[in-house]
């Protein structure tokens, strides 16, 4: 049978709904500036019927209502627009750390002004070319002195420059590092809170809104993927892995890397392997620290060994006013002290390997004439070793051409006595160093009595650096090499004590059989100067000029592309975001009409409590016996 007082309980009912969807709209429109909030509804429902189906129902001609209640507060969000802004996060972080350090990697080029390493250098050859024409004049002598210290400064500052990016950029990296483990932890932390409250059926929305922010932001550092399928387990994953499941974390880690000259390595806390996250800052860091930057200190490095290596061959074979020759211009800092470029290199005390950055064959070559031989050389390259076929109607320059442009870590040009030279350029590979030769081999006898680089054919006579005193499978006393320089020369460039002490050391001009240059002989600073446009291979690139002109064009498009991605970037997000305000977002003009609903309904529920009540005041104090 129903109550006297059911009346009264709906209306109590229908009160306290009323009051928490008041409650649910201040507490919208007071978070309405937080960022990732998402607005809260109020879902309402009928109470149970007072008679149910069943053997003991009354006999009432229906069911009796019992008013309303909340059923529950939900978050208004769309789990598809939310996965597409995680999945575009990546991207987003990923172009604004790379925009951030390419622009400062372009500043340090700073082209073309006075102060550029290209327009101290042009002034270094100018000052040889007057030199050349003025070979006996000490004021001629002491400007190639000047203008060489200033390019060796300015070569010193650069080089600093673009070590501070890189080591900048390590520093980031051990921050953003530290700030994964962070949101990983925190996202633990309110992962354990979540499931307690679910545990007793309430929707922790505040909690959702929290963990889906963090999420948000751990998506602009590394690439994620997440699953919240299992309710009581939400896991993170980065390439197949778990980041998280659940309250259980999987935390990452940086420790410094012998290999890669101290810099930090991120590695997996539990297992020690290294990391592979394909999108995110942390990935745009590590690409940029290993990949770009280290890229231009190499090709930098690459460029000042070429011009040192260069500079001092042709002035030493020259003589000075004192009539002294065998003279550097610059210093060089040999990686070993060996004569041989042997070198220990895993540190048992005996010499394995040879480490040599130069082999000048012995014989004088012209450069257009058909070699009339075949075979297949083979020089070290990242992936091993790349084969160069040779043919008999090829000519010598031909062949340079075909090394050059074959990916081989090796260069080939002629000096200025015709003779074939090999230069190791960077490797590819931390694993392997840079400047130095690793293997040499000729089938035919392009390299072996043609150019008198090779003892002989075929394995058997193949330059290997992986052995020492390698540099005995040489043509002979007459084919030269120089050993491997330090590392970074950008770093450490400067002039011997000797040209900066005497000027008259400075060699103008080369003898004649063994006798000193003649007065007025101007001719090694004629050779010298020449070395701005002659054809030395730097590198990939033919000379200093196309090294200066390619290495502003490829830091200048890397900037523009990571400008245009990141604007495109920004676009993208800024839609999603966007469309997630317009369905997550707290609306005033919504909010106040479901303010206005709810104050109504409470109005109404009052107002049935007040007249239940007066009708119970008739029934019990104005009804007699």
């Amino acid at each position: 049978m129903q109550s006297t007082f059911t009346g009264i309980e709906i209306g109590k009912r229908s009160l306290v709904a009323h009051t928490q969807g008041l409650s649910t709209i201040g507490h919208n429109v007071s978070n309405a500036s937080v960022d990732g909030y998402s607005r809260q509804k109020v879902q309402m429902g009928a109470v149970d019927p007072l008679y149910m189906p069943g053997l003991n129902r009354e006999d009432t001609p229906g069911q009796i209502g019992q008013g309303v209640q909340v059923n529950r507060i939900e978050r208004v969000r769309d789990e598809i627009l939310e996965n597409r802004i995680v999945g575009k996060g990546d991207d987003q972080g990923y172009w604004e750390a790379r925009d951030k350090y390419i622009l400062m990697v372009e500043q340090v080029y700073n082209e073309p002004t006075d102060s550029s390493v290209r327009n101290l250098m042009d002034k270094f050859w100018d000052s040889w070319q007057e030199l050349s024409m003025y070979p006996d004049e000490l004021p001629s002598r002491q400007a190639v002195i000047e203008r060489g210290q200033a390019l060796a400064d300015g070569i010193q500052d650069r080089y600093k420059s673009l070590k501070e990016i890189r080591t900048m950029i390590d520093e980031d990296v051990q921050v953003t590092v530290d700030r994964v483990n962070s949101i990983l932890n925190d996202i633990g932390g309110v992962n354990e809170q979540i499931v307690k409250i679910e545990a007793v059926g309430d929707n922790p929305n505040d909690l959702y809104d929290e963990r889906d922010r963090l999420v948000r932001d751990l998506s602009s550092i590394i690439n994620i993927t997440t699953d919240g399928r299992d309710p009581d387990e939400f896991t993170i994953h980065s390439g197949g892995l778990h980041l998280m499941q659940g309250k259980l974390v999987h935390n990452i880690k940086a420790e410094p890397d012998s290999d890669n000259e101290g810099y930090l390595s991120v590695l997996w806390d539990e297992s020690g392997q290294k990391t592979n996250f394909q999108g995110g800052k942390l990935a745009a860091l590590l690409e940029l620290r290993d990949g770009d930057v280290r890229s231009e200190i190499q090709n930098f490095d690459t460029m000042v060994i070429n011009f040192v290596d260069l500079v001092n061959e042709n002035h030493s074979e020259g003589y000075g006013l004192n009539g002294k020759t065998g003279v550097d211009f610059f210093k060089e800092y040999p990686f070993i002290n060996n004569i041989s470029g042997n070198y220990d290199r895993d540190g048992d005390g005996e010499y394995d390997s040879s480490w040599i950055f130069r082999i000048n064959g012995s014989n004088s070559l012209d450069a257009q004439a058909q070699v009339g031989i075949s075979g297949t050389i083979k020089l070290s390259s990242p992936g091993g070793v790349n084969e160069i076929n040779y043919y008999p109607t090829d000519t010598v320059q031909d062949i340079v051409d075909r090394v050059n442009f074959s990916n081989s870590e090796v260069t080939a040009s002629l000096n200025r006595n015709g003779q074939l030279s090999l230069k190791a350029t960077p490797a590819d590979s931390m694993d392997n160093p840079d400047f130095v030769i690793r293997h040499v081999e000729d089938s035919g006898q392009f390299l072996v009595g043609y150019a008198g680089i090779l003892s002989a054919a075929g394995e058997d006579g193949a330059y290997d650096w992986e052995t020492s005193d390698a540099v005995n499978q040489l043509h002979g006393p007459d084919t030269r090499f120089a050993v491997a320089p330090l590392s970074h020369p950008s770093g450490y460039i400067e002039l011997t004590n000797t040209v900066k002490n005497d000027p008259g050391a400075i060699a103008a001009g080369y003898g004649l059989n063994g006798r000193p240059a003649m007065p007025g002989d101007g001719s090694a600073a004629k050779t010298i100067a020449a070395l701005r446009n002659n054809p030395v291979m730097v590198g990939n690139v033919p000379g200093f000029d196309e090294y200066f002109a390619q290495t502003v064009a490829s830091i200048g498009l890397k900037g523009e592309t990571a400008q245009r991605s990141l604007d495109t970037e920004n676009i993208i997000m800024k839609e999603l975001k966007d469309m997630q305000e317009s369905i997550s977002g707290v609306n005033m003009d919504e909010e106040l009409s479901e303010m206005i609903k709810f104050q109504h309904g409470y109005s109404a529920a009052a107002r049935i409590v007040n007249t239940f009540d007066d009708m119970l005041d008739t029934i019990i104090n104005r009804m007699g016996v």
